[in-house]
């Protein structure tokens, strides 16, 4: 059985709260003698404190939560998106002594539930609606941290973190446009009133108006970002509107799956139509041919909202404002110049959509033996 902290304060001959002390940091309380003492005790015994009891010595659990929406657990973990804010907070926390737990959230009220059940210092919500956010009250959430990430809302209770989106966004259109595609599909969830895929949308539309241009509204494909949909997307392109020439499409996974999808259907990427995809994931270079894509500095919005999160619980005042990161666009091997057609405007109405800075631009070559115009179908990466 292993020792308590009353069997190590009996060896030592001295109280519980004092063992208490040494364990928890109080040391100057302690002479040197009796701590190092009490040190060598533990360590011979291997003592490991009661992670309950220091919390409630401590007033803190120093668990930090990570809250996803999701209908069940394998939804979790399949976005490399999600499974890259995982890796990164799960660092940054560990190197303030921090614990991440993950946890999906099926419905938006369970939020206020698990901040309470399991006496989190704070949370990171990620992946969530605007509107959920907004609808957090003070009553259900109490003094929690709280920090949205790839959020719009402005609900004063969450800090927030998120990259430019609209600007990503028109920076992959507009690369196409400069290519001289006109009939350019958007892939993506659908538009929210506020949120990462409208400023996405919007970014996407304002590229088109920055050239003078109009864009066809059923050129829209609203679907999840998973390769499946990714997948029916490239294979309706193929069959219902031939004459588009190239995708932007909100993420990397709903990107390789169109690449898939087209390459079912006998065309080729990007020898009949260019992709540009979103995120800058792993896989994205892991593919064939490797795809264009918008890519925002995961690692670095992670971090920084470790870092909100660690100011508020130490009692910084609130940024006045959302933090938002740059973005920049990656140039692999799924973007290529479109033949010369007949007119330059696509055709379409200039009217409301029903979704009613600039960046930096990174050439990377296309993989080893893959043509830059008609590279092979994309394939996943074995696993």
């Amino acid at each position: 059985m292993p020792p308590t902290l009353k069997d190590i304060a009996a060896e030592a001959g001295v109280s519980a709260a004092t063992v208490s002390n040494v364990i928890n940091g109080n040391r100057s309380r302690v002479s040197p003698g009796t701590r190092d003492r009490i040190l060598r005790i533990v360590e011979r015994h291997g003592y490991v404190p009661s992670a309950p009891a220091r919390s409630l010595a401590a007033r803190s659990s120093r668990i930090i939560g990570l809250l996803i929406p999701a209908a069940d657990k394998d939804s979790l973990t399949l976005s490399p998106h999600t499974a890259g804010v995982i890796g990164t907070l799960e660092r940054a926390l560990r190197a303030h002594d921090y614990h991440l737990m993950i946890r999906g959230i099926a419905r938006p009220s369970e939020v206020a539930e698990a901040l309470r059940t399991w006496n989190l210092d704070g949370a990171v919500l990620l992946g969530f609606h605007d509107a959920e956010i907004n609808r957090l009250r003070r009553r259900s959430v109490g003094d929690v941290a709280l920090v949205a990430m790839d959020s719009y809302a402005d609900n004063p209770l969450a800090l927030r973190v998120r990259s430019d989106d609209r600007a990503g966004a028109r920076l992959a259109t507009r690369h196409l446009l400069d290519l001289g595609h006109r009939r350019i599909a958007f892939a993506g969830p659908e538009c929210p009133a506020t949120g990462v895929v409208r400023e996405r949308f919007e970014g996407f539309r304002q590229a088109f108006a920055d050239a003078g241009l109009t864009w066809e509204e059923s050129l829209r494909f609203t679907v999840d970002t998973s390769l499946a949909a990714g997948r029916e997307v490239g294979r309706r392109i193929a069959a219902g509107t031939p004459d588009v020439t190239a995708v932007v499409a909100t993420a990397d996974t709903l990107a390789i799956g169109v690449m898939e999808g087209l390459a079912a259907e006998g065309k080729t990427v990007p020898g009949d139509v260019s992709i540009v995809g979103y995120d800058d994931a792993d896989i994205a270079s892991l593919v064939t041919p490797k795809l264009t894509t918008v890519a925002q500095d995961l690692r670095a919005k992670s971090a920084l909202a470790v870092r909100l999160l660690l100011d508020r619980l130490a009692g910084a005042p609130r940024p006045d404002q959302a933090t938002a990161l740059d973005v920049h666009l990656i140039e692999r091997g799924t973007t290529a110049p479109t033949a010369p057609r007949r007119g330059s405007t696509a055709p379409g109405s200039t009217g409301q959509s029903q979704c009613s800075r600039s960046g930096s631009r990174t050439r990377r070559p296309p993989g080893p033996g893959t043509s830059p115009r008609t590279g092979p179908p994309a394939t996943p990466p074995e696993t």
